[in-house]
């Protein structure tokens, strides 16, 4: 690569700096550019016309005419255009697949949700099923396939740079990933795949408790434990995207397994149960051990019940190790607690806090429940649909630059 093609242009950075100002804000003026970027008058008003060209952006009633000039030449007014493509996120977990469509500011217009039977999966299945979904999304939405400009698929499988998932012993990897990065290829020119518990991350820092941190760790934690993990300010994923995978928490004492906190729940409130340990007034004692429900538990812990609060203390000690490992291993500032076990996990994570070890010779991570409840994997993935958007717009066919403003340029 030679250093014209490596050094992008000077109209090429013009563009994009403008453009990232304008994707983020209301209507503005050729003076609000030149304050936000640093450019000379006649250079802001030449590439802002430039991306009204492309379809980005559109030119908006003068500040006369909406009252908020009285003098001289009414400045030009322009406005960042969110309908001028959509994106699609979707959550291609193990039982369900969910699509969203949302416009470029990631504001929802479209959804769709599958239950599938993960003991009748496979590849083509699950693909076919992923896209009937999206399909069904987009006519909810009234958006044509030639519309969307990115995707994003969360899935519950490692994911590496190329968008693909390594090899797993009993092909689980393969179903939950059946090469979605090629599966939508003709439906986006910008297609991602990722963990879901990278989406999770990316949820968390966008629109949740890990806003502003750079050192955080979002941890999916229902029925499995998955973690998406920010260093720095970046996403970890490792050579075959296993980052943050948990099966290694098989060997660690205290947390013994990557089950999650609901299963953990019931597997505690059934053992004391079973040993007569429950204090004589706690309601879990008149629940069918069959039945019982990690919501249930955790309501009762959260209204006081003894027994129920003592089993949220006992999974609080395996929440506990997970953080403190993921404290020592990365140096995080944050714990979030994610998914739709957030809600009612108050409890446990105060038990865990109150349990994290002293001796990790680095401070404590903090542990939080996350507010982004069961949908946060498709939060996510809507959200790193629009990142690929902001970053690849202009490079995009959709807002190509026409041939005649081409041949002007």
């Amino acid at each position: 690569m030679d250093a014209m093609t490596a050094t992008p242009s000077l109209r090429r950075h013009n563009l994009d700096a403008v453009l990232a100002a304008a994707w983020d804000s209301e209507a503005f003026t050729a003076s609000d550019v030149i304050a936000a970027v640093g450019l000379t008058r006649s250079t802001a008003i030449d590439v802002v016309d430039e991306l009204t060209a492309r379809g980005l952006l559109a030119e908006m009633p003068n500040a006369r005419a909406v009252g908020e000039y009285s003098k001289g030449r009414p400045a030009r007014r322009f406005a960042f255009r969110p309908d001028a493509g959509v994106v699609v996120g979707v959550d291609a977990g193990r039982g369900h697949l969910t699509a969203t469509v949302a416009d470029l500011r990631g504001r929802t217009i479209g959804a769709s949700r599958l239950t599938v039977d993960p003991e009748l999966d496979s590849p083509e299945r699950r693909r076919r099923a992923a896209e009937a979904t999206v399909g069904a999304a987009l006519t909810r939405a009234r958006r044509s396939r030639d519309e969307v400009v990115a995707l994003c698929v969360g899935v519950p499988a490692p994911v590496n740079r190329q968008g693909r998932s390594p090899v797993h012993h009993d092909g689980f990897w393969a179903r939950m990933n059946p090469d979605f990065i090629e599966t939508f290829a003709a439906w986006a020119p910008l297609v991602r795949v990722e963990n879901d518990a990278t989406l999770a991350a990316v949820a968390e820092r966008t629109h949740g408790a890990a806003a502003g941190c750079d050192d955080f760790v979002a941890l999916l934690a229902g029925e499995r434990f998955g973690a998406g993990i920010s260093v720095d300010g970046r996403l970890l994923r490792g050579t075959h995207g296993g980052a943050g995978e948990t099966v290694a928490f098989d060997r660690v004492e205290g947390v013994g397994s990557a089950w999650g906190l609901a299963p953990r729940c019931v597997e505690a409130a059934r053992a004391a149960l079973a040993s007569g340990a429950l204090p004589p007034d706690s309601a879990l004692r008149a629940i069918d051990p069959d039945h019982l429900e990690a919501k249930t538990v955790l309501d009762l812990a959260a209204a006081g019940d003894a027994g129920a609060l003592e089993v949220a203390r006992e999974v609080g000690g395996a929440l506990a190790g997970v953080a403190a490992i993921f404290g020592s291993l990365f140096d995080v500032e944050l714990v979030v607690v994610s998914g739709a076990i957030a809600a009612g996990s108050g409890p446990i994570i105060e038990a865990a806090i109150n349990a994290i070890p002293d001796s990790l010779h680095l401070p404590a991570p903090r542990i939080v429940a996350s507010t982004l409840g069961a949908d946060i994997v498709s939060i996510g993935a809507v959200a790193a649909a629009v990142e690929a958007a902001r970053t690849h717009a202009l490079d995009l066919d959709a807002f190509a630059l026409p041939e005649d403003d081409r041949a002007r340029a």
